[in-house]
């Protein structure tokens, strides 16, 4: 068998006073047609990255509601995440494919997973390319079969993609975060636009006293009385942290007394990640003021959602990004934020409104040095923002979503 991942219990009944009588009312009516519907969600890995943070909460919320929904990682070792990854940046623009060998390790782990796989479901979800190719040897292990992509797919690099598009046809829907991220060859009424959300009840999102967020930030050895910048995101290039440091340089220049801290997770399914870490510290030239963290030194839910509580400005400065789980977090603790224009990031940040929006480290730099200049200006972007997502970017609106999607598939 593939590796069952254990989840918590959660109750939909917690979250009516964030998102409204009305939609939870929804949620259960469209449950009731689908009880006991046998889900599978399938992914790559179950730990540090936002397919794990967001199944975590929307998995126990589908069996609230009545589903039999379970959550399985498939098997597979370093060969198989390095021409996965591989894959994963190809499909976000970087113009290198796989080799044939790199493809017969993929295709190979595929079927020997598809071997693992138990039969009887009604749904599986596939997330993302690594399992993509699971379905093609095992059709009828499930009534209907979903591909869910959570990258950008807006300028893949056309080999690698055109590889993987005979595959995905053979599905019974597929699900994006964005209209421009479903490529040609996939199209018609099996295509749903459906955003990604965040759990405003988990440790990272749920509310921390300033006390206990400075508290926190303090046993890291940032100074809870001086101006701070925070990304939190993944040790990759897509997510620039390179830029961010060079931004930070550029509002230090002007703020001499601002610090900067750089905190993520390693993930499984990123055998890059060390390489890029190693990279952005060298970047980083032992500045005392910049603090470069990651799981490993013991920064968890608790400690992230302290960072992104106390900064005083949020980034995430991405030059490729499917959609961005880490952008609702920080909007979700009422920080101002600046992100990049690319990908899922303006979805959820209205320029001007609910955050900035910016293409360079130097126009990061003025909107940081902007904001941190007028105090007022950034309490109202924050406002703004912690409203916007829980209009748009909470749990339960996701969980409705996939309700439809069930509700229609044959």
């Amino acid at each position: 068998m593939l590796q069952p991942v254990a989840v918590g219990h959660k109750s939909l009944a917690d979250y009516t006073h964030l998102v409204g009588r009305d939609l939870t009312a929804e949620v259960r009516e469209l449950a009731s047609e689908l009880e006991g519907l046998k889900v599978l969600h399938l992914s790559a890995t179950a730990f540090g990255g936002g397919v794990s943070e967001i199944l975590y909460t929307l998995l126990p919320l589908m069996r609230d509601v009545g589903l039999d929904a379970h959550w399985h990682v498939m098997i597979g070792r370093e060969e198989f995440y390095n021409a996965t990854k591989l894959m994963h940046n190809a499909l976000q623009g970087h113009p290198l494919d796989l080799s044939p060998s790199e493809w017969r390790i993929y295709e190979d782990y595929n079927e020997m997973n598809a071997r693992e796989l138990e039969s009887g479901w009604d749904v599986i979800i596939v997330h993302d390319p690594q399992p993509a190719l699971v379905r093609q040897h095992v059709a009828d292990k499930a009534r209907n079969w979903i591909w869910r992509c959570h990258i950008d797919l807006s300028t893949p690099h056309p080999p690698t993609l055109d590889h993987l598009v005979p595959f995905l046809r053979e599905y019974d829907g597929s699900v994006f975060h964005l209209r421009q991220y479903v490529p040609d060859g996939l199209g018609g009424d099996t295509v749903h636009i459906c955003p990604p959300a965040i759990d405003p009840l988990s440790p990272k999102n749920m509310a921390l006293s300033p006390e206990d967020a400075a508290f926190v930030c303090d046993q890291f050895g940032i100074d809870v009385d001086r101006p701070l910048m925070c990304q939190v995101s993944r040790f990759d290039p897509w997510k620039d942290p390179i830029g961010v440091i060079d931004a930070y340089r550029s509002v230090t220049a002007e703020i001499p007394n601002v610090q900067l801290a750089l905190v993520g997770s390693m993930a499984t399914d990123d055998p890059e990640g060390w390489t890029f870490f190693n990279s952005t510290l060298e970047h980083a030239r032992g500045d005392e003021d910049i603090k470069i963290l990651n799981n490993l030194n013991n920064v968890g839910a608790i400690e992230v959602n302290a960072f992104q509580s106390q900064a005083d400005v949020l980034v995430q400065k991405s030059t490729r990004e499917g959609f961005g789980l880490t952008v609702s977090e920080a909007l979700w603790k009422a920080r101002p934020f600046i992100g990049g224009d690319v990908g899922g990031i303006p979805l959820q940040v209205e320029d001007g409104r609910t955050g900035y929006l910016v293409s360079s480290p130097a126009e990061c730099a003025e909107r940081t040095i902007e904001i941190l200049g007028e105090p007022a200006l950034g309490k109202r972007l924050g406002r703004a923002g912690k409203e916007h997502v829980r209009e748009h970017f909470l749990t339960p609106r996701l969980l409705r979503d996939w309700l439809r999607i069930f509700g229609g598939l044959a």
